[in-house]
């Protein structure tokens, strides 16, 4: 049986700020258990919620040596459906109301975590196989093991990957003002952790990692390019002949339009015509005009530009004007699109809904009952919310970017195919001219709309098929 431990800043049910999340809560499950023993390691933050911290049992305590001196890190551990999860703690670091605060306080936290998981393993009596390090924050972890410990036993023959989840987090600051970092030997903190002047986490982890994976195979691709590689497209040049993509997938039991207790009828692609009252209850609940004709767009999402609410500002009078169409939007993110979503639902009060905030059940309802659900990117490493809507028979319009492309199939009216509609370039009136298609199909061609909703439906997403790939990588290694 091969030995997987995941370290990573967050993961469900305990923290979650993202879909980073999503990912180690959800795929750890669906490995198979006759062949892999997996363990989560997490920082034990002082955020996580009561409910969670008091399922928490102690493990142990010791004092490592580090730059500051002798450090405590306490273990503590608890498990969830058959996974161990452990959390390393020392309040000095994970104290606060968020896991992420300022990045020149977090470069140093995460710092020390990495070097607590590898100190923590012979107390745990878990020696890896592989230790899969998730973003930046775990990005040291192959660092440390190959300067400080591998001439130890316990650690010789580990293997690390390392997962980009998005690129554009990178750990960045003033190099020499990372305690954590001081004793590194100056050709690595010189070498392979400097850029652009500064240090740089996840350069170092890909530089340093047996392997890096990224999560769809375009972004793979797209990271290797100066437009999406960050600043670390030579870097990703570097080492593409140990790079590779695996798309993510979702719980399908979470995301169930037969069991899911928060929509209003349950359906599946037999009976799809029932979605229809789950439309009908989405817009009473948002005050929206009830009208079947009107095609509802949801959007679930961080209002940023990186999500392509720029393409959206642009032309949505435009879409008010010309279609029959309401948007139902739920999200936070920069105030500039938090307004601008406001002033339309202030505007068009029956037509668009602006939910500012995030709840679990009004997505699930906008994923149950709209139409339509668009995803303009400007960049998108995965990107959940295309593959949970198409699970409810909710037709994608994405841009065809990353995890976009990969996973949605455009539409394709001679051969009746796809699964979805999609633009290529990061432009407005390119957005506008396939939300214009989407609508034409909807309106004037309602059973191929029904065939794509069902094609959709009998898609899978689930993370069964991504375990699979990723148990192939642990195995190469």
């Amino acid at each position: 049986m091969k030995r997987i431990l995941f370290a990573a800043s967050e993961g469900n049910p305990f923290i979650k700020t993202g879909g980073l999340a999503d990912v180690v809560g959800a795929l750890p499950k669906y490995l198979d258990k006759e062949k892999f023993d997996v363990r989560v390691v997490l920082p034990k933050y002082l955020c996580i919620p009561e409910n969670c911290r008091q399922k928490l049992s102690y493990v142990t305590e010791f004092y490592a040596d580090m730059p500051r001196g002798q450090e405590y890190i306490g273990i503590y551990e608890t498990q969830v459906e058959g996974v161990w999860y452990y959390f390393i703690d020392n309040e000095h670091y994970f104290a606060g109301n968020s896991p992420y605060n300022q990045i020149f306080e977090d470069v140093n936290k995460f710092a020390f975590y990495c070097r607590a998981v590898l100190a923590c393993l012979p107390e745990l009596g878990f020696c890896p196989d592989i230790i899969h390090c998730h973003d930046w924050q775990a990005a040291l972890i192959p660092v440390f093991l190959n300067v400080f410990y591998r001439e130890n036993s316990f650690y010789k023959n580990m293997k690390t990957i390392l997962t980009i989840h998005n690129q554009k987090f990178q750990g960045r600051w003033k190099i020499d003002d990372i305690e954590n970092c001081r004793d590194l030997p100056a050709d690595c903190r010189y070498g392979a952790m400097e850029a652009y002047g500064e240090t740089n986490f996840l350069k170092a982890g890909i530089l340093h990692a047996n392997w890096v994976n990224t999560v769809s195979e375009a972004y793979a691709r797209e990271i290797q390019c100066q437009e999406g590689g960050e600043g670390l497209d030579g870097v990703m040049r570097e080492v593409s002949g140990k790079l590779s993509g695996i798309v993510n997938g979702i719980d399908v039991k979470e995301y169930d339009p037969m069991s899911d207790p928060q929509i209003r009828v349950h359906f599946n692609g037999k009976s799809i015509t029932k979605k229809k009252k789950n439309k009908e209850r989405l817009q009473d609940l948002l005050g929206l005009q009830k009208d079947s004709s009107a095609m509802v767009i949801g959007m679930v999402s961080r209002l940023t530009q990186q999500k392509g609410f720029d393409l959206v500002r642009a032309v949505m009078e435009e879409m008010m004007d010309t279609m029959n169409v309401q948007f139902a939007v739920l999200g936070t993110g920069e105030e500039q699109f938090q307004d601008f979503f406001r002033h339309f639902d202030w505007k068009y009060p029956d037509r668009v809904s602006a939910t500012i905030g995030y709840s679990e059940e009004l997505a699930h309802m906008i994923y149950g009952g709209a139409d339509a659900f668009l995803m303009p990117s400007q960049f998108e490493p995965c990107g959940l919310s295309q593959l949970i809507s198409m699970r409810y028979g909710t037709i994608p319009i994405v841009r065809e970017t990353g995890g976009l492309k990969d996973t949605v199939e455009a539409y394709n009216e001679i051969w009746q195919t796809g699964t979805g509609f999609s633009f290529t370039n990061y432009n407005a009136h390119e957005m506008l001219a396939v939300v214009r298609y989407a609508y034409d199909v909807f309106c004037n061609h309602p059973k191929e709309w029904r065939a794509m909703m069902k094609r959709c439906m009998a898609m899978d997403n689930s993370w069964q098929a991504s375990a699979g790939k990723y148990e192939a990588l642990y195995l190469s290694l």
